[in-house]
């Protein structure tokens, strides 16, 4: 039997075969180890996610539905009278109606019982009449609005086993309420109101009209002024200023600026909007400048990206055929990049709608019941009413915070939609 002995030369490539081997799968490890924690990162980051959207939607569903009472309100003519019923009291119909709808409780509790709608009941009634002053000596069935403590009961956000004495209703009212329901006068129907109304002190009024036609108007006029400015300054400083020491400081300049924060906007449309122009204060079209100013970098930045992922040939082949440097750019480049610039000046548009520093230094979160008819009169944005109805005391307004950043969720959600859909529909492969 023959032995081979490794020979001095073999023993070196062996000893370094297994040094590879052993470099390679410690590498194999570390790259598992690296996958490892990045699918564990985009685990916790979805969970985190899920746990934010899962709290909003609990907290948040009840106020997309409001519980209705159904009551029939006799029109005395002692309390209304033909020749002028908009000084007719009101307070007194509600009132009595709800003893004639509930006769088994004490005609002394009249005033608690009329607690069980909402104050607006007085004031639906009344323009019922006004409207039609032959319903005088009639009765008039009508749909309300419950008051938001027996929302929040027929809800079960009151617990009913709590004693009295903690409880924001008494036995009698909660008893009261109960009878209501079993004669089929309550309903539970989709909260319209939440998106018809304006703001209100009363959680079951409260609405996001004026809220939503604020953010519109606002980002209207932001759309209207930084779109054009910024694709402008942006095709300027791409293609035709010249590489010297200024443009290379307001390049600097504006990527600086779409660092800073959007308060230190805020602060300069305070100073310069309102105490300089004298704009109304509360008003859209400042809170819209604001916005623009604060806008108009992002969308510089990435219409320059946009134009720069223009091929170059692009840009050689027109010039070849005679066209001039404007026709280059208008005619061939711009179009081709505009996808992007749409992508980008949707996305900064998305962040404009969710801030919320700059527009209360300008006063946009003030108490407006109703919705703007200009965008020179007073209004709040969606991210301020949900500040405003996030301070109050009332427990109605906690559901309602929630469902209005959802409702400012899937306006962004939207927003980065329609990006997407613009980018994927019209991007080109070059």
């Amino acid at each position: 039997m023959t032995v081979i002995t490794p020979t001095p030369a073999a023993a070196p490539a062996a000893a370094r075969a297994d040094s590879v081997r052993a470099n390679l799968r410690r590498r194999h490890r570390r790259e598992t180890g690296l996958k490892s924690l990045g699918m564990a990162a985009i685990a916790i980051a979805f969970l985190m996610l899920a746990i934010l959207v899962g709290s909003l939607v609990s907290t948040g569903w009840q106020a997309f539905t409001q519980t209705h009472v159904t009551i029939t309100f006799p029109i005395d003519p002692a309390k209304v009278k033909a020749e002028k019923p908009e000084a007719g009291n009101y307070r007194a119909l509600v009132q009595a109606a709800m003893v004639a709808a509930l006769p088994d409780v004490p005609a002394a509790q009249a005033k608690k019982l009329a607690e069980i709608v909402s104050n607006s009941a007085q004031f639906t009634l009344r323009d019922r009449v006004v409207a039609d002053t032959g319903l005088i000596g009639q009765s008039i069935t009508l749909t309300v609005p419950a008051s938001d403590p027996y929302d929040q009961l027929n809800k079960g956000l009151i617990d009913r086993a709590t004693p009295a004495a903690n409880r924001r209703l008494s036995d009698e009212q909660v008893a009261a309420f109960d009878a209501l329901a079993a004669d089929g006068r309550i309903s539970k129907p989709f909260n319209w109101a939440l998106f018809t109304n304006a703001d209100s002190r009363f959680p079951e009024l409260a609405g996001l009209t004026g809220a939503l036609v604020g953010s519109f108007y606002a980002l209207l006029t932001c759309f209207v002024l930084a779109f054009p400015l910024g694709i402008g300054s942006a095709i300027y400083l791409e293609e035709f200023a010249p590489k010297n020491r200024i443009s290379d400081f307001i390049e600097i300049n504006i990527n600086n600026l779409a660092a800073v924060p959007s308060i230190v906007f805020g602060l300069l449309a305070l100073a310069v909007f309102l105490n300089g122009f004298g704009l109304p204060r509360s008003a859209p079209i400042v809170g819209g400048l604001t916005l623009a100013l604060m806008t108009l970098p992002t969308i510089i930045i990435a219409t320059r990206a946009a134009l720069k992922a223009v091929p170059p040939s692009i840009r050689e082949a027109a010039l070849g055929i005679g066209a001039s440097r404007q026709q280059v750019v208008f005619h061939h480049v711009l179009p081709l990049a505009m996808p992007g610039v749409l992508t980008g000046t949707i996305l900064g548009l998305a962040r404009a709608l969710g801030e919320a520093a700059p527009l209360l230094l300008i006063g946009m979160n003030a108490f407006i019941t109703a919705a703007p008819g200009s965008p020179f009169d007073p209004a709040t944005a969606l991210p301020t009413q949900i500040l405003i109805w996030a301070d109050s005391t009332e427990r109605g307004f906690v559901s309602r915070t929630s469902a209005a950043v959802l409702v400012l969720l899937g306006f962004l959600l939207i927003m980065n939609a329609v990006a997407i859909y613009l980018r994927a529909r019209f991007e080109r492969k070059w």
